[in-house]
């Protein structure tokens, strides 16, 4: 009599034996990734180098040109907006279980007025809850505004008001939320007068634009994480629709700035007024950039429905987005 090959005892009568499927062999485990600890902290090196020197180079001085004063003034109160920034996602996808690295800092001396192009942190998979997603997208502009609003007012604090100059005058992008903490803390500004920027009201200003870029409701932005979370798959078209938007932003400004000096109508070297044109045209060729890389489209998440909490969070972001939004955000005249 046949035996049961999985059991051991006797198989029934006209019952065919029954086989385990053999089961497959375990593939070889992979060494574990070395630890790029060092790295984080080498990026975070030489940003902090790069901010300071840019600062140095492109900015007036405050009233000692030291690199101590620019550490105290601009460079550290602008990277600790950027540092608070990206812990709010780390904490945020930690405390959802999600794999996320530490930031990665980008230092890019003198080609940006920051010396820096931010900092990201890198997911091993995506974002499958949908309340994950909008608690991690919303969690870093919401944890660098709390530093950089106050930094901003102190800095405005130290900031005089004087007569614009009549030459040579840079004047930094102007949003919603930004005018109405100017007057607050400054009160109402005389016509043909305007802020003389503290190092430190520069780096709260230079907070609220970087926030500003990372809110716009694209892609993977924190902005794009964000509109997915509350809008699902619509978001796609709205995304569509903001990035060509990114061109007319640019086609604004090269109008307002480029066509009168081309005209002759204007004083202003061509290199500045395309200078105060081009910053919309780069973050259009970046996005595409991103989309060539990671897809146009957000990835999806699992089923799942946001609670009106989250969806008041999701609101706000965007309303934030809009206070925030500069249309020119710098230009020398």
């Amino acid at each position: 009599m046949a035996n049961d090959p999985v059991s051991g005892f006797p198989a029934p009568l006209g019952a065919p034996p029954r086989f385990e499927a053999p089961e497959p062999e375990p593939e070889p485990l992979s060494a574990a990734p070395r630890s790029r600890v060092w790295l984080h902290f080498l990026l975070f090196a030489l940003t902090l180098v790069s901010m300071q020197a840019t600062a140095m180079a492109l900015n007036q001085p405050p009233p000692e040109r030291t690199w101590a004063g620019w550490a105290a003034y601009q460079a550290l109160p602008l990277l600790g907006i950027l540092v608070i920034h990206e812990l709010g996602h780390y904490i945020a996808a930690r405390l959802h279980g999600v794999p996320a690295s530490l930031p990665f800092f980008v230092p890019f001396p003198f080609l940006s007025p920051f010396g820096t192009m931010g900092a990201l942190i890198t997911m091993d998979d995506r974002i499958r809850s949908r309340k994950a997603l909008l608690d991690i997208g919303a969690a870093g502009p919401i944890a660098g505004m709390l530093v950089a609003v106050p930094v901003l007012c102190l800095g405005l604090a130290w900031s005089p008001v004087t007569p614009r100059s009549l030459s040579n005058y840079t004047q930094e992008g102007q949003s919603l939320l930004y005018w109405l903490l100017k007057r607050l803390v400054l009160g109402p500004i005389p016509d043909n007068h305007d802020v003389e920027l503290h190092p430190m009201a520069f780096a709260g200003w230079g907070g609220l634009y970087l926030t500003m870029l990372n809110l716009l409701p694209w892609g993977q932005l924190d902005g794009g994480h964000i509109a997915y979370a509350l809008l699902g798959k619509s978001q796609h078209r709205i995304a569509t629709w903001v990035r060509r938007g990114l061109l007319v932003v640019f086609l604004y400004n090269a109008v307002i700035f480029v066509v009168p000096v081309l005209l002759g109508r204007s004083n202003q070297s061509l290199l500045m007024a395309i200078g105060a044109s081009a910053s919309w045209l780069v973050l259009y060729g970046i996005t595409g950039w991103m989309a060539r890389i990671s897809g146009a489209d957000h990835p999806p998440f699992d089923e799942g429905e946001l609670d009106g909490r989250r969806r008041g969070v999701a609101v706000l972001c965007l309303v934030l987005f809009v206070l925030l939004f500069m249309p020119t955000p710098l230009a020398t005249y």
